[in-house]
C-alpha cells in the first residue's frame, strides 16, 4: 500500500492538478510542504477559460494529456454528481489517478504515520462496527485515505436507501432533530421517507440557508426552525458565513449557539442527524442528556476532520456505550459522504 505523498516525492510522471478552488488550495499546500512540484491545472471543458489558478493558466485535460501522455492527475474537489464520477473514472483508465484526502477542516493528514500512531482507537473502533458491511467499508477508507486511490471507495458504495431497509428503521411517530438543516433538504427526505412524524426542529446557522429553509417548511406542520449553530455550550459563537453547505464555526461574526439538551427541553428525539462542517464531537458533548436518557437513533457526518473516523464514535461511547454501531459511505469522491449510524 502506497503512502500518497511520499510516493508522489518519487513520482516520474509530471503531476496535474483537476479542479481548481478550496480543495486545490489545501492540496497545493501539502504539496508544497513536501517539496513536490506540479505541471498544470485543468478543469471539466465546459469550465474552461481564460484563467489562471496559482500562476498557472488553466487548461483541458485534452491538452494536457496531447502535452504530456502519460501524468499523474489529482482531483482536487469533491461530487457526488454520477456524471462527474463518471469522468473520474473515465480518466482514471487512462491515467494514473488519486482523489487526496485532504481535512475540510482543520489539520493533520491520514498517512500510514498517522494510522500507526492512532492505532488503538483504530482498532476499538472497528472492533465495535456491527456488520460486515461496515467493517468493510471502514477498511476500505482507511485504505483510501492513506492511498488517494478512489477505487476503495467505489468498492464499498453504499445505496442512499440501503440505511434504512437495514437498520436504519424510521417510525410514522419520529421527533427528528436536523443538525445542519441547510436549504431543507434532509427534512425532505426524512418526511418522504415517514410520510408522517411527531415533530421537526432544523436547525441551521448560515442566514441565507436559512432564509431558503424557511421558505422550504412553509408547508410543513410541527416544525421548528431555529437560526443558531449547535456547540457544547449555549451562548454565541464565532461562525464563518459562506451561504453554502460549507459554512461553519470559525473567524467570522457571532451568532448564537444552542446545545441539543437544551433543544430536548421541549420534546427530547428520537432521531438525530449532524451533519454540521466539523463541530460534530462539540455537539456529542452537548447532547449528553438526551443520549444518556433518551438513546435518540444518531447519523453523524465523520469526514470533515481527519480524526472524525475515531474520535466521533468513542465520544458516543463516553456517553454510553450500548448502541449499534454502523458505517456508510454513499458515491462521492472524496469520502464526503461518510457516516456513523448509532442505533
Amino acid at each position: 500500500m502506497i503512502n500518497l505523498w511520499e510516493y508522489l516525492k518519487t513520482a516520474d510522471k509530471p503531476i496535474v492538478l483537476y479542479g481548481m478552488g478550496n480543495g486545490a488550495d489545501k492540496i497545493i499546500s501539502v504539496l508544497e510542504s513536501y517539496g513536490i512540484k506540479y505541471s498544470g491545472v485543468f478543469a471539466t471543458d465546459g469550465f474552461v477559460r481564460d484563467k489562471y489558478f496559482h500562476g498557472m493558466k488553466l487548461t483541458s485535460y485534452g491538452k494536457l494529456k496531447e502535452k504530456y501522455g502519460n501524468m499523474i492527475v489529482l482531483v482536487c474537489f469533491g461530487s457526488a454528481r454520477p456524471e462527474v464520477i463518471e469522468n473520474i473514472k473515465r480518466i482514471a483508465a487512462e491515467q494514473e489517478l488519486y482523489a487526496p484526502d485532504v481535512p475540510v477542516y482543520g489539520g493533520g493528514l491520514f498517512t500510514k504515520e498517522y494510522a500507526k500512531n492512532h492505532r488503538a482507537e483504530l482498532e476499538y473502533v472497528y472492533s465495535r462496527l456491527a456488520d460486515e458491511k461496515s467493517r468493510e467499508t471502514f477498511k476500505n477508507v482507511i485504505e483510501y485515505k492513506i492511498t488517494g486511490n478512489p477505487e476503495y471507495l467505489f468498492a464499498c458504495e453504499t445505496d442512499t436507501d440501503e440505511p434504512y431497509e437495514s437498520f436504519l428503521r424510521l417510525s410514522d411517530n419520529e421527533r427528528f432533530f436536523d443538525l445542519g438543516a441547510y436549504n431543507g433538504d434532509t427534512v425532505s427526505d426524512f418526511v418522504g421517507r415517514t410520510g408522517s412524524y411527531g415533530g421537526i426542529t432544523a436547525v441551521e446557522p448560515d442566514p441565507k440557508n436559512f432564509k431558503k429553509l424557511t421558505r422550504f417548511a412553509e408547508e410543513l406542520q410541527d416544525i421548528r426552525l431555529i437560526n443558531a449553530c449547535i456547540s457544547d455550550k449555549s451562548g454565541e459563537k464565532s461562525f464563518s458565513v459562506h451561504g453554502g453547505r460549507n459554512s461553519a464555526a470559525g473567524i467570522g461574526e457571532l451568532i448564537r449557539s444552542v446545545t441539543v439538551d437544551s433543544l430536548s427541553e421541549a420534546a427530547p428525539p428520537s432521531y438525530i442527524k449532524m451533519d454540521i462542517e466539523g463541530s460534530e464531537r462539540e455537539a456529542i458533548k452537548g447532547a449528553e442528556n438526551t443520549i444518556k436518557c433518551f438513546k435518540p437513533k444518531m447519523l453523524i457526518s465523520c469526514y470533515h476532520r481527519t480524526e472524525d473516523l475515531f474520535k466521533l464514535p468513542i465520544e458516543v461511547d463516553k456517553i454510553r456505550n450500548d448502541y449499534k454501531l454502523y458505517l456508510g459511505d454513499f458515491r462521492s469522491v472524496p469520502a464526503w459522504e461518510l457516516s456513523y449510524y448509532f442505533i
